[in-house]
């Protein structure tokens, strides 16, 4: 790996640091100090799972261009895995805590990156990946039913509904959606909003950027999710976003996620479940 950063960067790496991430992968993530007083943020797969979002993420950040993006030195193989080479936000500011500017920040960076040309190979995001989840929760409702947030009398009632919205959903858009916006994957500097974890980038409605972002922005004292976001599609998404929480939190975790995905999708869930049950005029769990 030294040798590919040292490629990179033009200079003698004098030493790797391991960075602990707050995000739910198993990519490697590490420091490099080097020789001319830099430091420079390495991301390197350790599988072909995460091989293959990182070149996601190498295509993003060899043809996206904005503000919201850090700065990216490059990228390299070693045994056959890629790595990219990034600018070290380790001093920039990790939300929570929100700050008074912070979400204001983070809005300017969606808003530019919405109206940023569509990089080639980048398309659109697929009705399945959302839309379809609270039928696998009707085809095997135990896993929901596992984490605690709802029981089954009022599943029985009120998923038919849920089910309906979500799949009437529109996701369909121009715009450049980022897909994973959480404070973890956000670094704030000088006023900036950075946006890092490309690997879901697509093509859709640009809410649902929003819709995703506001359960956890919640649970991190920002607003309720009612009134951060009010536009007429936030019914739908939130609808087909608890489908998806719905139908994963209760399940183990992936071998290849860390253990901790599943508390927080079902911390998620507890938000944006009751939240699309207020949009939708129906009792909450």
């Amino acid at each position: 790996m030294q040798a590919e950063i040292e490629r990179i960067v033009g200079t003698r790496v004098d030493a790797l640091e391991h960075v602990e991430g707050r995000g739910y992968t198993q990519a490697g993530r590490h420091r490099a100090l080097l020789d001319d007083g830099r430091s420079v943020f390495v991301k390197s797969a350790v599988d072909d799972l995460s091989a293959g979002w990182l070149r996601t993420e190498i295509a993003a950040y060899t043809t996206l261009r904005g503000s919201f993006l850090p700065v990216f030195h490059g990228w390299g193989e070693r045994e056959g895995l890629p790595l990219i080479v990034l600018e070290d936000l380790g001093d920039a500011h990790w939300p929570p805590p929100w700050r008074d500017s912070d979400v204001a920040a983070v809005l300017r960076a969606l808003r530019e990156l919405t109206s940023s040309p569509v990089p080639e190979g980048v398309g659109p995001l697929a009705r399945a990946d959302l839309a379809y989840e609270w039928r696998e929760v009707e085809r095997d409702p135990e896993p929901f039913l596992s984490t605690g947030v709802a029981d089954r009398a009022w599943l029985a009632e009120n998923l038919a509904q849920l089910r309906d919205a979500a799949e009437s959903a529109s996701f369909a858009g121009n715009e450049l959606l980022h897909l994973d916006v959480r404070s973890d994957n956000i670094a704030i500097r000088d006023g900036r909003a950075v946006l890092v974890d490309w690997n879901w980038i697509c093509v859709g409605n640009a809410v649902l950027d929003l819709v995703g972002w506001a359960p956890s922005l919640y649970l991190e004292g920002g607003p309720r999710p009612d009134e951060f976001v009010t536009a007429p599609e936030a019914v739908g998404f939130a609808a087909a976003l608890a489908g998806f929480w719905a139908a994963h939190a209760g399940l183990p975790p992936p071998p290849t996620a860390a253990p901790r995905l599943r508390e927080s999708q079902r911390r998620s869930l507890g938000v944006v479940l009751p939240w699309a049950c207020r949009l939708l005029g129906i009792e909450e769990p």
